[in-house]
């Protein structure tokens, strides 16, 4: 998609997912790499996408996106439902240079409008929200549709 000083963005493949998984890992989330394979090879197939940004490593960022039509707008809408940038790599525009490729992605998907889903008890990307264009835009509520147990 896009270089930058040695930082290529692009799109995820099933050969990623060792490197992903450990990335998810810096964010406490513990999801093995063989699910991120069956996962990421799942995303390819539906209206979104899943970005990363390398050097010569591991993934050093992740953004997933996603866009779906919705009644009350005529485009679609894009939605972030992750961003992550390793901790070593943070401060070094790696974020930025990741939501421009994601915005990118939904201009082309034909999307007007791009969402950004995020915890609010996490004050440095409240920061990264605020100084990239984002601005609050009422509250989610999320239930599971099946029973547990």
């Amino acid at each position: 998609m896009g270089s930058r000083y040695g930082l290529e963005i692009r799109s995820a493949t099933s050969l990623d997912a060792p490197g992903l998984a450990g990335l998810l890992g810096t964010a406490g989330l513990s999801i093995p790499a063989s699910d991120l394979t069956e996962r990421l090879g799942a995303l390819r197939h539906e209206q979104g996408a899943v970005l990363i940004a390398t050097e010569w490593g591991p993934p050093s960022g992740v953004i997933a996106l996603h866009w779906y039509r919705t009644i009350a707008a005529a485009a679609p809408v894009a939605q972030i439902t992750l961003l992550l940038v390793a901790p070593d790599d943070r401060r070094r525009g790696v974020g930025r240079l990741l939501l421009k490729a994601a915005a990118q992605a939904a201009r082309l998907a034909g999307c007007d409008e791009l969402q950004l889903l995020a915890p609010p008890d996490q004050p440095a990307l409240q920061a990264f929200r605020e100084a990239t264009g984002f601005t609050q835009a009422g509250t989610s509520f999320v239930r599971p549709l099946r029973k547990k147990g």
